[in-house]
């Protein structure tokens, strides 16, 4: 039975991370919520809900992704399969199950959860996220053959490949990194498309010009900086 670790980074998402756990399934061993400089209920919810509750007062999505991994790092028996989940319900978390499956029945060692059109709710991206996505996707199908289609957060990685790839984006450039150097370092990658809603409360990223523009900028120069190491 493979040993599967979900990390949630969180800021202020009060309303929406105690239904976020609760949807987890069963499978999962431990629950991991960095609160993200959380000035709300959203570490007490979390904790309520039976979360592990971490704090990173370094603000960024890559921060607190890596404070759940160093976490991990201490712990005496390491997980096989780390899962990242976004806390604000835009997810279907009850989907981990298809988003595991592919590294659990056939070795796989990455997965994206793609945020398929047809599976997406209405308003549930913005246009900057839609084009965003379609032109890092593009860029990297044309500088390295990938055929990733999205940048979306529910995703599923072996551990020992999650360390391999020595992730160090502190913000918005996490996703990309993981993809770029997963293709880089020629990890096996699968897409298994999920179901998408509107988030509970207001984005930090995509809904703000300011989030959308810094977000873009350090995506594309994650392409273009591992474009010009090929």
């Amino acid at each position: 039975m493979s040993i599967i670790k979900v990390i949630i980074p969180a800021y202020n998402e009060a309303d929406s991370i105690a239904h976020v756990i609760n949807d987890i399934p069963d499978i999962v061993n431990e629950i991991i919520v960095v609160s993200n400089n959380s000035n709300d209920d959203t570490e007490i919810n979390a904790k309520n809900a039976g979360a592990t509750v971490l704090i990173e007062s370094n603000k960024g999505y890559g921060y607190a992704c890596l404070k759940g991994m160093t976490y991990i790092s201490k712990q005496i028996r390491k997980p096989d399969i780390i899962v990242f989940l976004d806390g604000d319900y835009s997810d279907y978390p009850q989907e981990l199950t298809k988003i595991v499956n592919p590294i659990i029945e056939n070795d796989v060692d990455f997965v994206v959860g793609a945020r398929a059109k047809h599976l997406r709710e209405n308003g549930s991206m913005t246009l900057p996220q839609i084009f965003g996505n379609w032109l890092a996707t593009t860029l990297m199908k044309l500088f390295f053959r990938a055929t990733f289609t999205d940048l979306g957060p529910f995703r599923a990685i072996k551990y020992d490949k999650l360390l391999q790839l020595n992730m160090e984006d502190k913000t918005y450039g996490w996703t990309v990194e993981m993809q770029l150097k997963a293709l880089k370092q020629k990890l096996s990658y699968t897409e298994t498309p999920v179901n998408y809603r509107n988030r509970i409360g207001t984005s930090k990223v995509s809904g703000t010009v300011k989030g959308a523009i810094f977000a873009g900028v350090k995506i594309l120069s994650w392409i273009f900086k591992y474009s010009l190491k090929k």
